[in-house]
C-alpha cells in the first residue's frame, strides 16, 4: 500500500513511495499517461525515463530514451501511446512507447522550455528561450505558425481553448486557441517577481501563477470577473526565508490544486473557498530543504508524483551530489487532502 516504503532521514517525512535507485541528476518534469499509470520523467542528465506504477504505488522501470543535452519538458499525446520531450538541444522528439523509437518533430533556435499537445487542434505547441511560441502539425516538418514572444518562455499551460504563456520580465500572454495566432490578452503578472509556473483552471475561466517569491496569484481571463475574484496569497515560506513555487497542478476530479516549492513542501489548496486543505511535512537534505522541482497527478488523481532535486538556487558551489540525491516520490492522495473542506486560509 502507499506509504509502506519510507526512506530514512528527512528526504521522505511523508512516508510516500520512493522510486529507487535515485536519478543521476535533477528532475525537470513529470507526467502521467492520460490512459494508464505510466509515469514519465525528464532530467538534467539528458535522459527521459518511464515507469509503470502498480496499484500499491510501486514503480517498475519500463523504458528510457535520451537527447544530446538536458531535457526540460514533456507532454503525452491524447491516447497515451507517445510522449513529446523538449530539450536544451533545441529539439522536441516524439517517443513511441510501443516501439521505443524517437523521432524529431519540432526545432527551435534555443532550448525548448515547454511543450504541450493539444488534442482538440491536433497540434503540438512549444515555447522556447529563443522567444518564440510555435505550433506544429505532426504530419508536416515545419511549424504551421510561429509567434514572437516579448521574452523567453518560462511557463506554459493549456486547457483548450485556453493557452497561457509566461515569459521573462513577467509578461503573460493569454491565447484563445480558436484564434491561436494572436493573443486574446497580454498583461504583466500581478506578482512582482519572476514567473516560475502556470496552471489553467479546469473550467478555463482563468489560471494560477506561481513566482520565485513564495506567492501564487489567482487570475481570471475576463476583467469583469477578475475585479472581484482575483487575489494573491503567500506560500512556501518559513520565517524570513522565501522559496520559489516551482509547480502548480489541479486535481483532475475535485478541481483543488497542489503547489510544490523549493522549501521541500507540497500543499493542497482550494481557490474557491480560499483554504489550504493540507500542508505536508518538509523534505530535507540534512539541515537544508530538498527542493521539489516538479509534480503531477495521474489521470484519476489518486497519485501525486513529485521530483526532489537541488534547484541551483545557491549556485554550483552548494551542490553536493552525494548528499543531495534526486528522487521521485509517489503520494497516494487522501480525500481530506483534495476534496474541498472548511480549514482556514493562512494569512
Amino acid at each position: 500500500m502507499f506509504g509502506a516504503a519510507a526512506a530514512t532521514g528527512g528526504i521522505n517525512p511523508n512516508k510516500d513511495v520512493q522510486i529507487t535507485p535515485p536519478l543521476a541528476d535533477g528532475v525537470t518534469s513529470l507526467g502521467f499517461s492520460p490512459r494508464a499509470n505510466l509515469l514519465v520523467a525528464t532530467c538534467w542528465d539528458n535522459n527521459v525515463y518511464c515507469w509503470e506504477v502498480a496499484s500499491n504505488g510501486q514503480a517498475a522501470p519500463k523504458a528510457s530514451t535520451s537527447h544530446t543535452q538536458p531535457v526540460l519538458c514533456s507532454s503525452w499525446n491524447a491516447d497515451g501511446s507517445a510522449v513529446f520531450t523538449g530539450s536544451c538541444d533545441k529539439t522536441v522528439k516524439m517517443w513511441n512507447l510501443a516501439t521505443n523509437q524517437s523521432q524529431q518533430v519540432a526545432l527551435h533556435d534555443g532550448p525548448v522550455r515547454h511543450c504541450a499537445f493539444i488534442p482538440e487542434n491536433n497540434l503540438l505547441v512549444t515555447g522556447s528561450w529563443d522567444k518564440t511560441l510555435k505550433y506544429w502539425d505532426l504530419r508536416t516538418p515545419s511549424a504551421v505558425f510561429s509567434y514572437t514572444l516579448p521574452e523567453r518562455c518560462y511557463a506554459l499551460d493549456v486547457k483548450h481553448p485556453l493557452l497561457v504563456v509566461g515569459t521573462a520580465d513577467r509578461h503573460l500572454l493569454v491565447f484563445n486557441l480558436q484564434n491561436p495566432s494572436t493573443p486574446y490578452k497580454q498583461l504583466q503578472s500581478p506578482l512582482k517577481w519572476q514567473t516560475r509556473c502556470l496552471a489553467c483552471f479546469p473550467d478555463k475561466t482563468g489560471y494560477l501563477i506561481g513566482s520565485i517569491e513564495g506567492r501564487v496569484a489567482v487570475q481570471h481571463v475576463e476583467d469583469s470577473i477578475g475585479q472581484t475574484k482575483n487575489f494573491t496569497f503567500k506560500c512556501h515560506r518559513e520565517g524570513n526565508d522565501i522559496y520559489a513555487v516551482n509547480s502548480i497542478e489541479f486535481h483532475p476530479v475535485h478541481g483543488t490544486f497542489v503547489t510544490a516549492g523549493s522549501d521541500g513542501t507540497y500543499n493542497f489548496w482550494d481557490k474557491d473557498s480560499k483554504q489550504r486543505l493540507k500542508a505536508m511535512a518538509k523534505c530535507s537534505y540534512g539541515a537544508e530543504p530538498a527542493p521539489i522541482t516538479c509534480g503531477g497527478f495521474n489521470a484519476d488523481g489518486g497519485i501525486y508524483a513529485y521530483g526532489l532535486s537541488y534547484d541551483w538556487s545557491k549556485g554550483f558551489q552548494a551542490y553536493n551530489p552525494s548528499q543531495m540525491p534526486s528522487y521521485i516520490h509517489l503520494h497516494g492522495t487522501q480525500e481530506a487532502e483534495v476534496r474541498r473542506s472548511v480549514l482556514v486560509w493562512p494569512e
